[in-house]
């Protein structure tokens, strides 16, 4: 069948007759569910079944329980998730190319689908088409609310306020917006004013070097390193007249070369896109002409500054400014990662004081902790009030960006939230005498994870950003005291010490270790911090505290590997391991550990 298609649209409409979802990047597509067959097919009937069993499988164990509903037809977008408001159309599209199923299985394993499920068709062999969108939308939720449906197939909520849900949209960086009617019925194509996209553009700047005659394609490029490199074509944007000058001036001025007019750098334009894929602009449209724009100034690296999209209401300065000589990292480098990693990091700082390390003229300059926000801080930055000082707190995107901009290189955490004494997480820093003993750091994290699976706990790893591990177990809140984790942490820290005390101490001083791996288990408590998870490290490469699957914590380890140039991308290729972190957190069995506690008690 045809999908209902939304149109596009520059403005959200407005009232209470709409709703709004994300608009997520990958495949359209109706799953087709009966007690015989389970097919995904795409808006153009391609059956992507077998591309994507993960999807087919997930459906599968539920196949039982949902009997009753069948035959199903649910309508969503296929992809593969960076996170909730963010797919990767780079990885969805590879795989939809697949053919072995060998490779298909492995690439399924390395990074699962999901199928974002935002209408229903079809319920018990009855087609809903003509029921008002609320109410399937109605349906819908309650099925997904009924069973216990997996991480493969996602129920997209609806919003009420748009700009709220914008909001997110542009802190996430996501492709964009649907705004739709709640009493639409569901019409297939586009012949109706019930659906509508507004994409979450970003406005690129380049300069015009070439016309194909063929098709009237302009080639768009920019400065990088002093050479001219092209960042794809753009045709569509422009009124005919404006089109018209364009093609005169290329037929004109130009030198005509294979049925393309070539011209030197002068024509500057606006364009409007959604990002760059494999270097070339990803849906592009001319915004406008720049007659007062330099083409020298429009170079990769504004582009760059340009793609992130920051916030409009912080003043970004000294961009050039190096604040790691040895790679030579800038300040633009920093502030680059922080914008595009805040999604993942932002939700460590939820409610919690912050402990930062300045260094406004770079990593080798002066450097020093500041736990309180200066008096010049701007009004949007939140003012917790502890001790007759404001505590740093951040919790959006234009904070973290402010932070970033006055020199912030390093963000720790506290354990507990500015309205709580108890600890949100219990964690272990994992401590070699140097980074040629990394090893060591592996060795313990491996067994510490033995342990916690022993007695049923999820637990996270990550790097420290410097010659360390760090492992986390998130609990839920008020389930224990400084004093519960205190008895744990040293009790484990005993236990590992006792097994390998060749190799283990949990003695404080440094010269008193001999060269063996220090498990700190004192730095969790109350006051103190630890560095976040994604935070940038004022090491001389521009390491990052880096979370891990803990299936990378192997002797092929490196933390020196992951930095600010890089993390943003790993992120991307493989997933964040911490996604499940607060869920985890809400629901970690700790009944084994409570029993431990109390016989430890008597």
């Amino acid at each position: 069948m045809h999908v209902m298609k939304p149109i596009p649209s520059v403005d959200i409409p407005r009232g209470k007759e709409w709703l709004y979802e994300v608009k997520y990047d990958g495949y359209r597509c109706t799953l087709q569910w009966t007690k015989e067959l389970i097919q995904l097919r795409s808006k153009n009937n391609t059956n992507l079944s077998k591309q994507f069993p993960e999807i087919i499988q997930a459906c599968l164990q539920l196949q039982e329980q949902v009997e009753s509903h069948l035959p199903l037809t649910m309508d969503g977008e296929l992809v593969i998730l960076n996170q909730l408001y963010q797919a990767n159309f780079e990885w969805v599209q590879k795989r939809a190319r697949l053919q072995a199923t060998s490779s298909i299985e492995t690439a399924s394993n390395q990074r699962s689908a999901s199928f974002m499920v935002f209408d229903i068709l079809q319920h018990q062999g009855e087609s809903l088409l003509s029921i008002d969108l609320e109410k399937r939308k109605e349906y819908l939720q309650l099925l997904f609310t009924t069973y216990p449906f997996s991480q493969e197939l996602i129920y997209v909520p609806s919003y009420k306020n748009p700009d709220q849900l914008w909001k997110e949209i542009f802190i996430h960086l996501g492709e964009g917006m649907i705004a739709k009617r709640k009493n639409s019925l569901y019409k297939q194509g586009n012949n109706h004013q019930d659906w509508y996209k507004i994409k979450n553009w970003r406005s690129l700047s380049g300069f015009l070097t070439a016309l194909d005659i063929n098709n009237d394609y302009f080639q768009v490029s920019v400065y990088k390193h002093n050479q001219i490199v092209s960042i794809g074509k753009c045709k569509h944007g422009l009124d005919s007249k404006e089109m018209d000058i364009l093609r005169q001036l290329f037929q004109t001025k130009g030198e005509l070369k294979s049925n393309t007019y070539i011209l030197p750098p002068a024509i500057c334009t606006a364009i409007h896109s959604l990002d760059l894929y494999k270097q070339e602009l990803r849906e592009p449209a001319f915004k406008q002409i720049l007659p007062h724009a330099r083409p020298e100034e429009l170079t990769w690296e504004k582009l760059q500054l340009d793609q992130a999209m920051f916030p409009t209401e912080v003043e970004i300065t000294n961009l050039n400014k190096v604040f790691w000589s040895k790679p030579g990292y800038t300040k633009a480098d920093l502030l680059l990662y922080i914008r595009q990693i805040a999604p993942y990091m932002l939700t460590f700082f939820k409610r919690r004081a912050l402990t930062i390390i300045r260094a406004p003229d770079g990593i080798d300059k002066e450097h020093f902790f500041q736990k309180h926000l200066p008096t010049y801080a701007p009004a949007f930055m939140p003012r917790h009030e502890h001790k007759g000082k404001h505590s740093i707190v951040c919790e959006t995107l234009n904070d973290l960006i402010w932070l970033t901009n006055h020199g912030t290189v390093e963000f720790h955490t506290p354990f507990q939230t500015i309205a709580t004494n108890t600890p949100e997480e219990i964690v272990f820093d994992l401590d070699p005498p140097s980074r040629d003993r990394f090893s060591l750091a592996i060795k313990a994290a491996l067994n510490m994870k033995y342990l916690f699976d022993e007695l049923q706990l999820i637990s996270f790893v990550k790097t420290s950003g410097n010659k360390g591990l760090q492992v986390y177990i998130p609990i839920p809140s008020g389930s224990m005291t400084y004093e519960d984790t205190a008895l744990f942490t040293q009790t484990i820290a005993f236990t590992l010490e006792g097994t390998f005390p060749a190799l283990f101490t949990t003695e404080r001083f440094k010269h008193k270790r001999n060269d063996k791996l220090y498990i700190d288990y004192v730095q969790h408590g109350k006051g103190k911090t630890i560095i976040a998870p994604y935070s940038p490290r004022k090491t001389s490469e521009g390491t990052v505290a880096m979370p891990l699957f803990w299936n990378e914590v192997t002797d092929d380890l490196t933390p020196q590997n992951f930095t600010i140039k890089n993390v943003v991308e790993l992120v991307k290729k493989r997933g964040c391991p911490w996604q499940s972190y607060e869920s985890v957190k809400k629901s970690q069995n700790l009944e084994e550990v409570l029993t431990f506690l109390q016989d430890h008690h008597r």
